[in-house]
């Protein structure tokens, strides 16, 4: 397998589960190898909660294609300037956040995908294929083929829509966020709370209809969640943060090393 393929794609369509680390702080290019080599299949950068620029998204993006492993960035909006900056510059996906109708998720597929699937403005041969020399029309058919589609259904209108918005040709994964989704339920939180077992269910049912991916977030320290959703047809699972992990790992430290000092 080259690693100019979209590894973490290939993972989910021929039926297993790739699972995402994401980014809020790291900005070198060396936190994609250690994302790699501690077994994920794919990290996101998020744009959306955090100020990283766009000169340091490309380069993470950049250093991550040449470790295989699949680099997604979230974008602040439904921007399709921020959309096809993010794809020229080494992302083998982006993931929209709060997208709630059908006509949004078509606009989305305008701006990150070539003709004929859409309308996104041709650069060539760039960082996600390695710069390699090829005729443009291989450019554009092998990087729509590459390129993620993720749309983030975060409000119950989103759930709603969620059949029509698996139905939009372009469009390859729909990915709960829980939290959010949570949130505009009025049940910030509450995780097995019944209206969000719903939301799973009928975003998973969607996704079967249209043959698109069922994707989730924000349930990372839930295995019996994650057990059930998977169950459903879950193949992409937004594990920790490199804020979490680093904040879980240093709190056990420092409270060992603590517990040694009041011994002595």
């Amino acid at each position: 397998m080259s690693r100019y393929e979209n590894q973490a794609k290939r993972k989910m369509l021929s039926g297993g589960l790739a699972i995402c680390m994401g980014l809020r702080q790291a900005r070198t290019v060396d936190i994609a190898p250690i994302a790699a080599a501690c077994g994920f299949d794919a990290i996101y950068v998020d744009m959306e909660h955090s100020p990283v620029s766009m000169e340091s998204v490309s380069a993470i993006c950049t250093a991550a294609v040449g470790y295989g492993i699949t680099p997604l960035v979230r974008i602040p909006g439904h921007g399709s300037e921020d959309l096809s900056r993010v794809l020229d510059g080494g992302a083998y996906g982006a993931i929209v956040p709060h997208v709630e109708t059908a006509e949004q998720a078509a606009e989305l597929v305008r701006a990150a995908k070539y003709p004929p699937i859409g309308h996104r403005s041709v650069m060539g041969s760039g960082p996600s294929l390695g710069y390699r020399k090829m005729p443009l029309a291989e450019v554009n058919d092998r990087v729509n083929e590459e390129t993620l589609l993720i749309v983030m259904l975060e409000t119950p209108q989103g759930i709603a829509n969620a059949d029509q918005i698996a139905a939009t040709p372009g469009v390859d994964m729909l990915l709960i966020g829980s939290n959010d989704l949570c949130t505009e339920m009025g049940i910030p939180g509450q995780l097995h709370h019944p209206d969000l077992r719903a939301a799973y269910q009928a975003t998973a049912q969607a996704c079967k209809n249209h043959g698109k991916i069922l994707g989730i977030g924000g349930i990372r320290s839930d295995i019996e969640l994650q057990t059930e959703l998977l169950a459903l047809g879950a193949r992409f699972i937004i594990a920790g943060s490199d804020v979490t992990y680093l904040m879980e790992a240093a709190s056990k430290d420092a409270q060992k090393l603590s517990s040694l000092g009041t011994k002595q």
